[in-house]
């Protein structure tokens, strides 16, 4: 099994919100335990996979990291410890990792994570900088993405503002310019389009974003270099809003919410060949 969690933005909203989230994020972890550490019985190829925007901010400095969300990143540390597979790919609110999660952690950080499960391609990633944004301020964040997300420009920003005064600007920044992460139809369709372009010319399997704050589930048609076997867009939606995630096994694609403690089934399409034994 693969379980995917996106966009938990831990640090967002009051105190008790961001606990909230980063309690009920634990115990979904806790309940999916058996299929993804191998120690519990997991099988080979499990893998928890955090899908950017972990954090609502996130600065890590050499000998510095921002504190919060301590409950989470102790079981993270605990599962990889038991050789569970981790991977962090990185969002637009978190990417700015020296080595933190990876050295002390053990998990995998990733810009986009592309590898191949029970013999099929799955291309994953959070899903800022895909597809073509419209708008001068959406083409504006587009363009300065890569510089944004360099390590000359971290470097420069770690060795001009010491670790609190960093990270207080980052925060007052997210505040003052950022959404409240109500989801953007737009950028919904944006990232679909470009999951199912992805889909139709690289041979990917399965294409999964975040990002976008809206889950989904949608099956791309057959290709014929593939032996008429479709693809899927798939997108776990905004944990901190709507507690949703997604999960790949052997019975396909899923997409759950968690809720009263236990995760309530949302939408499970018929088993796809491009999603099967995963």
């Amino acid at each position: 099994m693969l379980l995917l969690l996106s966009d938990l933005h831990l640090g967002r909203g009051t105190r008790d919100q961001t606990r909230a989230a980063e309690r009920d994020a634990v115990a979904l972890l806790r309940a999916h335990e058996g299929a993804l550490v191998p120690d519990a019985g997991a099988a080979g190829g499990a893998a928890l996979v955090l899908l950017g925007d972990v954090y609502d901010q996130f600065i890590e400095y050499r000998h510095l990291v921002p504190k919060g969300a301590a409950r989470l990143v102790g079981l993270l540390a605990e599962w990889a410890d038991r050789g569970a597979e981790v991977v962090y790919v990185v969002g637009n609110r978190d990417p700015w990792h020296v080595d933190f999660f990876e050295g002390e952690v053990g998990a995998r950080v990733v810009d986009a994570w592309e590898t191949r499960r029970a013999g099929r391609s799955l291309y994953i990633a959070h899903g800022d900088g895909h597809g073509a944004p419209r708008g001068p301020s959406s083409q504006l964040t587009h363009r300065l993405q890569p510089l944004l997300r360099s390590p000359r420009m971290a470097r420069f920003y770690r060795m001009g503002l010491p670790g609190d005064a960093g990270y207080g600007l980052a925060r007052w920044v997210a505040q003052r310019f950022g959404t409240d992460g109500t989801p953007d139809p737009a950028v919904a369709r944006r990232l679909s389009a470009a999951a199912h372009d992805r889909l139709q010319t690289t041979g990917a399997d399965v294409v999964a974003f975040g990002h976008s704050h809206t889950a989904a589930l949608e099956a791309a048609p057959p290709r014929p270099d593939a032996g008429g076997r479709g693809g899927v867009y798939l997108n776990p939606g905004y944990w901190f809003g709507a507690r949703t995630f997604a999960t790949l096994d052997a019975d396909g694609p899923a997409l759950s919410r968690w809720a009263d403690g236990a995760a309530v089934p949302l939408a499970r399409p018929a088993p796809l060949d491009a999603a099967r034994a995963l």
